[in-house]
């Protein structure tokens, strides 16, 4: 069975930094491009970042270039989101996704990490 795991989330300050984990199993993880997405509340589920499986190119949305960096372990199964200079409008859940570039069905969703920004 197909598993996508985020873990990395929790309560951090103005101006800090977190870096949250996805770990996915029961797949060909280096097929897939990764992406986060995070859901505010009363809000949508936005696009924030993805990479593609090799890791050669990636895309971010506008309000976090510069300050998130996404990047993947292919090794380890694994794709990190780093957020830096947080401020309270981030606070969000966290949403990791798998895409397989080919195959429109094959898409697979996370639980979720929160993040919140608070002093």
């Amino acid at each position: 069975e197909v598993q996508i795991v985020e873990s990395g989330g929790g309560s951090v300050q103005p101006g800090g930094s977190l870096t949250l984990s996805c770990v996915g199993s029961d797949f060909t993880f280096s097929a897939y491009a990764m992406s986060w997405y995070r859901q505010a509340p009363g809000k949508e589920r936005e696009l924030v970042a993805d990479i593609t499986g090799d890791g050669s190119r990636i895309n971010y949305a506008t309000s976090v270039k510069g300050r998130f960096t996404i990047s993947r372990d292919n090794a380890k199964n694994t794709v990190y989101l780093q957020l830096n200079s947080l401020k309270s409008e981030v606070a969000a859940v966290y949403y990791c996704m798998a895409a397989h570039p080919f195959v429109r069905a094959a898409r697979y969703w996370g639980q979720g990490t929160q993040v919140t920004v608070s002093s």
